[in-house]
């Protein structure tokens, strides 16, 4: 059964999309933390991220350390963390997330609640940092 992610990446659920390669794909996370908290998948359907082979893990690591440096650009913050949770969708994930504080990487923390246009404007303004 296709997850939720895999869905994303078809086209089948929208996203807010800010990069993609034939292996890799990042969008914004709906339930953000803080404002480009985003989500890095890879295209292959593997439940934990370190069952990904060497290649991939690799790989899927490099294409984040990109769309990192380009929220970095785009997002006020000092820097972006790193997050492997990976139990809410079985489908390897890392978050990236902008941060003022350690804190702001608090999952137990409210999660903000954005409008379309902001969700687009964020996408965009990472999108031009690429």
């Amino acid at each position: 059964m296709a997850t939720v992610f895999s869905k994303i990446i078809k086209g089948e659920i929208p996203s807010y999309k800010i990069a993609e390669d034939e292996n890799y794909y990042a969008f914004l996370d709906i339930n953000p933390l803080v404002k480009g908290h985003s989500l890095v998948v890879p295209k292959k359907e593997i439940d934990y991220l370190f069952d990904l082979d060497n290649e991939t893990l690799a790989g899927m690591m490099v294409f984040a350390k990109k769309v990192a440096d380009a929220i970095y650009k785009a997002v006020p913050c000092k820097r972006v963390g790193v997050m492997v949770l990976g139990l809410e969708v079985p489908h390897a994930h890392i978050h990236l997330i902008p941060l003022q504080t350690e804190k702001d990487a608090n999952f137990a923390n409210p999660k903000l609640k954005l409008t379309e246009d902001e969700f687009i404007e964020i996408a965009q303004a990472i999108k031009t940092h690429l």
